[in-house]
């Protein structure tokens, strides 16, 4: 499924999961979306607790990169 923001393209080196959060919200309001979505896509992303799905609500938002593997 593709996400809501495709040309929106997310990548962290945090592995918090927060920081990507944060990251989608910044990337929304430079693709000019309004406020309401913004709260919205917050709402929703911080609704959960679970790491991996806060991940999955970001990635249907947006294009969320892969990290690089640590070697």
């Amino acid at each position: 499924m593709e996400p809501r923001y495709p040309k929106i393209h997310v990548r962290t080196r945090s592995r918090n999961p927060l920081t990507l959060v944060a990251a989608i919200r910044e990337e929304l309001r430079r693709a000019r979306a309004g406020d309401e979505e913004i709260r919205r896509f917050s709402r929703q992303a911080l609704a959960v607790c679970e790491p991996a799905r806060i991940r999955e609500v970001c990635s249907n938002w947006a294009v969320v990169e892969n990290l690089p593997r640590r070697a």
